[in-house]
């Protein structure tokens, strides 16, 4: 089975983790070693990018310092719109997402799965929707860099998935054809 995917980016079906072995033919001796695929370091490369962007949303002080911060940086920058002042309500919804987006990221830097790429890039493509309309409404310019973040990973995990659903299309109505006639005779 040829795909598009599989050709750009390697086998779903390959060891997912750098580093672990399968297990050899019985009384070769040999261990196989396994290298992820370009999709997978992709998946991987997120995660990592999540790790680093939200880690600091995820704890009540972490925030505390992370809001200052973003508030200096862009009254320096002059990047217009306000950072509302915060209560404790806001924190703690700023803190959950931060906390998920971390267990979301530790498992995909882990286990890079294709499914788990799919699921982000959709993801990123409700966050960027999302930051996208904060900014229409008025919100502060200091999201621009966190919008292009993620619309560039939600495309760059997603293109490959529709490009090769694109192709299975194409083939489909030829092979499905040539399984029904086989089926009637």
């Amino acid at each position: 089975m040829d795909t598009i995917l599989q050709r750009r980016y390697g086998a779903p079906e390959q060891v997912l983790l750098p580093g672990e072995t399968t297990r050899p033919p019985p009384g070769s001796g040999e261990v196989r070693q396994h290298r992820m695929t370009r999709y997978q370091q992709l998946v991987r490369a997120s995660a990592l990018y999540d790790l680093i962007v939200t880690a600091p949303f995820a704890t009540p002080w972490t925030f505390a310092h992370l809001y200052a911060a973003l508030g200096v940086l862009g009254a320096s920058l002059g990047t217009g719109g306000d950072l509302p002042a915060f209560t404790p309500m806001h924190a703690l919804f700023a803190n959950l997402m931060g906390s998920i987006v971390l267990v979301w990221s530790v498992l995909r830097i882990r286990v890079p799965r294709v499914e788990f790429g799919i699921a982000d890039g959709v993801g990123r493509i409700l966050f960027a929707t999302w930051q996208a309309y904060a900014l229409a409404h008025g919100a502060t310019r200091l999201l621009v860099p966190f919008l292009v973040g993620e619309v560039a990973f939600g495309v760059a995990q997603l293109a490959p998935v529709a490009l090769q659903r694109l192709a299975r299309r194409r083939r489909l109505p030829n092979e499905s054809l040539g399984a029904t006639a086989t089926k009637d005779q």
